[in-house]
This record gives structure tokens, sequence and C-alpha cells, in this order.
């Protein structure tokens, strides 16, 4: 077996473009990795074809180890204490009624709408996840489908294409159009809930370790990825939540972190403060730089949904609550600066400008979802993040969360959804969105349970078991 993302040999080539990227100089460790017969070619999948002998994996955990000791020291970013958004408009989102509420989007509407968005716009990438960009406009030039109106379909696709450009072997039985039966699983949506039984239970007063044992307790190895499972790795060899992103993680500015966020920014309407100082308590365990910036962003950026219509000025004003300066911001207004430029001319520019990042990176995935949100409608702006490429199915859940809480989410979207969700964690399977919506709109009221009281394991073997 195989297991991806984990594997030190795989770990290594990636390790050195991540510690590149960081000023670090890398030289004579790869000069002590080809020397010993090892690659430089980093697997986009995760992991190589063979397992490398027991030396050369052994020289890879040193040369991990050593880039380790070389990283810059990463601090934690300051939350700025931002201005809320339409405090007005935040109350009546609580309540549901008012002169405040959302135009589009009335009340509790928004919760509701971006749920079922970040899910349509998930399970519209799923088919195509790990398809480069030019196998996506061949798969969908080929059979009528280009732009995106619709959930994808094999039908009409030809053969010859498909052997060129195989669908997600996983998504495939579950997310083309012919056979969608409510929500399939997916760690977008995972992550979402787990964040909203968070709040539910910690709220604002939320840790990081909070969310490593509810990792540990609910979420199996296997249904996580990149960065989160070097993280779930980590745990497991006892590092400490606070430092489970700094040992052997390559992956640490990826996206997985900015997946996670959505919930923070919902449970605190027009508070992108709030919502970010939760987005880095979890961010953190498995990332750093980008990955965290990301990741308040998102989080910002959804509770900027929750009270203004404007989706570019929603984007705008999650911004606020990250570094200016970080290539994360400035991914975000590159992708934002592409609003009036046709759609080739756009992918092109993004791909040009950052086609060197790995496909799940959350800087070029940020560019592209700041574009699709430039895009007038839902359809048209989760058509553009799937059709970029790179991380289609979270680049598409971003869009659609914040697309569908401003304008709304499209019976054509919604209705195959089924009001329900697939999951492994445990006694959510099948749970009803609008269900989710509801939670999440009482979560805004959670106050932290004094540590004293709270009822919970604070062992590993604790939380495992119940």
């Amino acid at each position: 077996m195989r297991m991806t993302w984990v594997q030190p040999e795989d770990l290594l080539p990636h390790q050195l473009v991540q510690s590149t990227s960081e000023g670090v100089d890398v030289a004579d460790i790869t000069q002590r990795w080809q020397e010993a017969g090892g690659t430089t070619h980093a697997p986009a999948s995760g992991a190589s074809d063979k397992p490398a002998p027991s030396a050369l994996r052994s020289l890879a955990r040193e040369l991990l180890d050593e880039l380790d000791r070389r990283a810059v020291e990463w601090i934690a970013p300051a939350i700025p204490q931002l201005p809320l958004l339409g405090a007005q408009s935040a109350r009546a989102a609580a309540d549901g009624d008012g002169e405040g509420a959302a135009q589009r989007a009335p009340g509790n509407e928004r919760v509701l709408g971006a749920w079922l968005g970040r899910a349509a716009g998930c399970l519209l990438g799923k088919p195509v996840e790990k398809i480069p960009r030019e196998g996506i406009r061949e798969i969908l030039q080929s059979s009528g489908q280009w732009p995106l109106q619709r959930y994808v379909s094999a039908v009409g696709v030809p053969d010859e294409v498909l052997r060129r450009w195989p669908w997600n072997r996983r998504s495939a039985p579950t997310s083309l159009r012919e056979v969608i039966d409510g929500m399939p699983e997916d760690d977008d949506l995972n992550f979402a809930i787990v964040a909203l039984q968070l709040v539910e239970k910690h709220g604002d007063g939320l840790t990081t370790e909070d969310v490593a044992l509810a990792w540990l307790s609910d979420l199996p190895a296997g249904r996580v990825f990149t960065a989160e499972r070097v993280a779930y790795r980590n745990l497991l060899d006892g590092v400490d939540p606070l430092r489970a992103a700094l040992v052997r993680n390559p992956f640490r500015e990826w996206i997985g972190a900015q997946i996670r966020t959505d919930v923070y920014g919902w449970v605190h309407p027009g508070d992108r403060s709030a919502a970010a100082r939760l987005a880095l308590t979890d961010a953190r365990l498995s990332h750093t730089g980008a990955g965290v910036d990301g990741a308040i962003w998102v989080a910002a950026m959804s509770a900027a949904a929750m009270v203004l219509d404007d989706p570019v000025a929603i984007a705008e004003a999650g911004l606020e609550a990250i570094n200016p300066e970080g290539a994360l911001a400035k991914a975000v207004r590159f992708g934002l600066a592409l609003a009036e430029v046709p759609l080739d001319d756009a992918l092109d520019a993004l791909h040009a400008q950052y086609g060197h990042l790995h496909w799940v990176h959350s800087v070029n995935n940020s560019a592209l979802i700041a574009y699709a949100l430039t895009a007038p409608d839902f359809t048209t702006g989760i058509g553009r993040a799937v059709m970029g490429g790179w991380d289609t199915d979270s680049a598409g859940a971003t869009v659609g969360a914040v697309l569908g809480a401003a304008y709304g989410v499209p019976a054509e979207w919604a209705g195959p959804l089924d009001n329900r969700l697939a999951t492994s964690l445990p006694g959510m399977n099948q749970v009803a969105i609008d269900e989710l919506a509801t939670r999440t709109i009482t979560a805004r009221g959670v106050t932290p349970t004094p540590p004293a009281e709270i009822e919970r394991a604070t062992t590993v073997e604790g939380a495992t078991r119940g």
C-alpha cells in the first residue's frame, strides 16, 4: 500500500520546493539527495509509484529534519480589530427580518444559500478534480458543455478524450450529472461540519487543541489529505498541536486550511475579526504563511457575505483581515483585476502568473477564486472556478458559498443535492442541509463553556472512545 502525502521520499521533493520559496538555501541537500539516487520530482498526487529503499527513505527523513531546522520561524499573524460591517444588517441576519435584512438573500436565507452553494460548487468540480485545465476544456468542448452551465455530464464525451483525461476515479460514480443522488462525501464539506460542531461546543473559546481532538476523534485518517494528513501523523506521534504544522510538512501553504473556515464567518455575520480569530486557531494546526492567510481571508470574507450584497466587495472586505503585502493578498487582487477580461484571456493570465505552483496551493487557487467572484451570477461564477483547473472542487466550493449567500442558489443547482449530504463523520451521514443552516444560525449565540465544565476527554485515547 502506498499512502499518499506522508512517505518521506515523496515529501522531500515537495519540501525542497517549499523551502526554496521561503528563501532557504537547499543546494547541498538537493545534491546529497540526488547523489544517493533520490529524485527532485514532486509527485502531483502525493505518492510516487514505488517505495524507496530503506536507506533512501532514512536519508529522506534526515534531510526533512534538516530542512525543518533551517526553516524561517513562522510567527502567527496578529488579527486586526476591524469595524463591523453593516451592523444593522448583521442584526437582521440573526433575526431574519427588519429593514437591515439583505436585499437578495435576506436574513437566515443567506446561511442556507452559503451551505447549498458550497455543496453545489464542490460537486461541480468533483468529476474533473486533478485534471489539468487543458483536459477539462477538451472534455467540455467535445461534449458541448463549454462554458459550464450545469453539472458535468459524461454524455457525449468521446472515448478517446476520456482515455486522455479520465474522470476522477473516486468522484465519477457519484458526481456526474446523470448519477447525482444528494451531495456525496467530500473533505470540503466534512471540514465545514467539523467547524460547525466545534463552534457549537466551544464558541469563541475554541483552541487549536480542541480542533486536534475533534480530528482524531471524528475524522478517519483516510479522509484528510496533504497538510492535514501530515498534521494528523504528527499528532499521533505526540507533537504538540501548536507545532503540528511545522514538522516535515511541505504542504503548509496549500489550500487545506482555507476549505475549513467558512463556518467561522457564517456564525459571525459582519464581524470579520471574530471570524478571523477562529480561522487562525483552526488553520495553524496544519498550515503557516499563505496557507493561514487563505484561511483567514475565507473566514473574514464569509462573515462579510452574511451582510454584503456585492461578491467583489465581499472579497475585498476579507482582504482587510490579512497582510496586504503577502502572496495571498496579491493573488486575490490579481484575480479581482481580471473582472472585465474575457474568460479565456483571464484563465491564460492566471496560469501565466501562477501556473508554476502545485494544483493544491493556496495562492493560485485564491487568485482563481477571486476572479470567479467577479462573475455576474452564481452559475457563471462556479463555472469559472472549475473551468480554471487546479483544485476544482475546493475552488468551486468557496466560490459557491460566497455567491450562494449573496445571490441565492438556483433550483437547477440546489435540486440535485436533495437537501442532504453524505459524510463519514459519526452520526452525521445524510444530514439535511437545511438542518446544518439552522444549527449554524443557532451557533451564533454560543458562549464558551468553562474548561472545568467541558465533559470531554483530554487524551487521544479518551477522545476516540467517546
